[in-house]
């Protein structure tokens, strides 16, 4: 007795399993939803009204009334945060009104927690640099180059002014060395120990940033490569969230994310804390750009965009398009 003849064609067909959208949506294995993105939001103090950012078209500098705009709807969207970056009228060599209580930055914290708190997350940025007339990221030596010890003490203070506005998590982002423990013990010393730490662990020196100058009227002179990572490397990204977790971090943060998802996916794989991913200004101002000319199809590409970065392991991905991705994933 002979085996009947196999059927020409393959036997394993993979294209099964993406005959119909539903099917396609049963078999994911990524998924996109609101309740994973942060909403960046910059607030200018003495504004009276929205000011656009034009490098990032869709994007404002907001006034403290139109900012409370912005996080009611993004509450509304089921949105997980929004992070609060202030930019101040007036600047000074240590950046002070960070630390100011009627500052900006703190005023803004107080304003959004006191009205939309129960139902997100209030995140700040905890470093200098929108606040020191020289634009780095700490104090300066007299060498010219960020004091990393003394940038720490400040960084302190400012968490404590942070927490005292009501913050539910900080956002150190300046990549001194130690930043984090110094905040968490500043934080635990003072009895504020629900508030949690994302830390900015992997953050890099690149061309990416540009966009973001324009959005909190950076002074930057020079640039911050002794501090931020080189792009070169990868294992170093993953030492420094290892790090973090190590002194206190509650999650770990890779920025950018587009050209750095290898090393996001290398942090997911090292840590047991949640992973954040920024997609950060620059990335958002190429699709824009490209989609104003026609090139890509704008939703689609946005939307492919942040899958991607979900897919390298970020549970939570802080993007300018959170909103417009909400919106668009309730259709």
């Amino acid at each position: 007795m002979t085996d009947a003849p196999r059927p020409l064609g393959p036997i394993v067909r993979p294209r099964r399993l993406r005959t119909t959208a539903a099917l396609r949506r049963m078999v994911a294995e990524t998924s996109l939803e609101a309740r994973q993105l942060v909403l960046p939001v910059f607030v200018r103090e003495g504004l009276d009204e929205p000011r656009p950012i034009s490098s990032m078209p869709g994007v404002v500098q907001h006034s403290r009334s139109s900012l409370l705009a912005a996080v009611h709807e993004a509450a509304e969207l089921g949105l997980g945060g929004v992070m609060l970056f202030g930019i101040p009228e007036t600047k000074d060599a240590t950046g002070s009104g960070a630390l100011d209580p009627r500052g900006i930055l703190n005023v803004a914290i107080a304003d959004v927690v006191g009205e939309v708190g129960d139902a997100l997350t209030v995140m700040s940025d905890l470093c200098l640099d929108e606040f020191t007339d020289h634009g780095h990221c700490g104090v300066l030596d007299d060498r010219g180059q960020v004091d990393n010890d003394r940038t720490l003490e400040l960084y302190a203070e400012m968490g404590l002014a942070q927490a005292a506005a009501g913050v539910h998590m900080v956002g150190p982002s300046g990549m001194m060395d130690g930043q984090v423990a110094v905040v968490r013990d500043a934080l635990d010393d003072a009895g504020h120990t629900d508030v949690s730490i994302l830390a900015y662990s992997a953050k890099y020196a690149s061309a990416f940033f540009g966009p973001f100058r324009e959005a909190v009227d950076s002074s930057l002179q020079g640039d911050r490569r002794t501090y931020q990572q080189d792009p070169a490397n990868g294992r170093e990204g993953v030492r420094e969230a290892l790090l973090d977790v190590e002194e206190g971090a509650d999650i770990v943060m890779v920025k950018p994310a587009l050209a750095y998802l290898d090393v996001l996916r290398q942090v997911r794989d090292a840590v047991d804390v949640p992973v954040a991913a920024y997609n950060i200004s620059g990335e958002y101002a190429m699709v824009e750009a490209a989609a104003a000319n026609g090139w890509i199809d704008r939703e689609a590409a946005i939307l492919e965009t942040l899958t991607s970065i979900r897919r390298a392991g970020a549970d939570i991905v802080l993007t300018y398009w959170a909103a417009e991705v909400a919106r668009l994933l309730s259709r």
